[in-house]
């Protein structure tokens, strides 16, 4: 037995698929009544068998599980004959060679790729921030010198659209290959949600929809605060670090600061415009299928002009925000132990 379609949706990460995937995880029941299977266990077994497709040694360190989580996903869609979804941003990672693996997994199925996609620009930014909220210290402008940020997954290589497509679509007829241009800020909040529905041929309405902020954006001064504590802390494991650091410290507690928008420095705009140029040339030559304004990828569109650089964060606006920070688990700490701290001595 083998699926009908397969959807393989790689990211690319920062495009929205931390919403598209709360929505899929939160109505599987509602998908597989609608003839699409979520294969696995939960978000996590696709993180891990992105990262097992991709061969990574030090998997067992996430989970004694993680090892052969892609060969297991695979086997639980060869048992269906409906359509299978599998979605998870760190696919894009892959190299042609696992890429191509990746598909012909699926011999007697429609394989279909989804990329979700925006201005390299963004991308960029929102991923090294993305790093720093996962327990990364390296800085902007060394992620733009050319360092990772912290592992293939955090960049150039997933961050690319034009790369990503190059190595995922040579054995893809075009109109398998859906790019879903992530929507601008004065676009209705649910389009994104109702692109994918479309591709996935299910209807948006009957779906519920994520009420809360879903990966929150911290202020520039808040992120770079972050990556200095972040040089501080002790070595944490993958699962520590995003209950704690991006959990608790970023989401739960930074992210309700007063924020300023970051930005790229200006001088490599001209950069990342290039690569938005080579992308959409990419998608518009190979004829892929395209929801959403392509348009919007266009340098002159995309609004990562806006904000503030890294380098003009102030040593005053990092202590206030590290202030306000201390305070805020101060008030935790006091509230989870009671009156005497973890580390108290007793004396009153």
């Amino acid at each position: 037995m083998s699926p009908g379609r397969v959807l393989l949706h790689i990211g690319l990460p920062k495009t929205g698929t931390t919403y598209l995937q709360q929505v899929v995880w939160g109505n599987r029941d509602r998908l597989a009544s609608d003839g699409i299977l979520l294969p696995g266990f939960g978000h996590r077994e696709h993180l891990w068998a992105a990262l097992d497709l991709q061969e990574r040694p030090r998997l067992a360190k996430r989970h004694r599980d993680a090892p052969g989580s892609w060969d297991r996903l695979v086997a639980q869609a060869r048992e269906q004959s409906r359509d299978v979804l599998l979605t998870h941003e760190f696919f894009c990672g892959a190299s042609a060679e696992q890429a191509a693996r990746a598909i012909e997994a699926f011999p007697d199925s429609e394989v279909h790729l989804v990329v979700t996609a925006r201005d390299a620009a963004s991308v960029v930014s929102a991923g090294w921030q993305e790093s720093v909220k996962n327990g990364g210290t390296v800085d902007l402008d060394a992620v733009l010198a050319g360092r990772s940020a912290g592992g293939p997954e955090f960049s150039m290589r997933t961050w690319d659209l034009a790369g990503v497509l190059e190595r995922w679509t040579p054995g893809l007829p075009s109109e398998r290959v859906h790019v879903l241009v992530m929507p601008g800020s004065g676009q209705p909040h649910d389009l994104h949600w109702r692109h994918f529905a479309e591709v996935l041929g299910v209807d948006p309405d009957a779906y519920d929809l994520p009420t809360d902020a879903v990966n929150p954006a911290l202020g520039i001064v808040q992120i770079e605060m972050l990556r200095q504590v972040n040089a501080h802390l002790p070595s944490y494991s993958a699962r520590d670090r995003g209950v704690w650091i991006r959990g608790y410290l970023a989401e739960d507690l930074l992210a309700g600061q007063p924020r300023e928008r970051g930005a790229m420095p200006a001088e490599h705009l001209g950069r990342f415009a290039e690569l938005d140029r080579t992308a959409i040339d990419l998608v518009r030559e190979r004829g892929f299928h395209v929801l959403g304004d392509l348009s919007a990828l266009a340098p002159e569109r995309s609004g990562s002009t806006g904000g503030r650089e890294p380098g003009t964060v102030s040593a005053a606006e990092l202590v206030e925000s590290a202030a306000r920070l201390v305070a805020d688990v101060l008030a935790d700490v006091r509230a989870s132990t009671g009156d005497v701290p973890p580390r108290s001595s007793g004396t009153s």
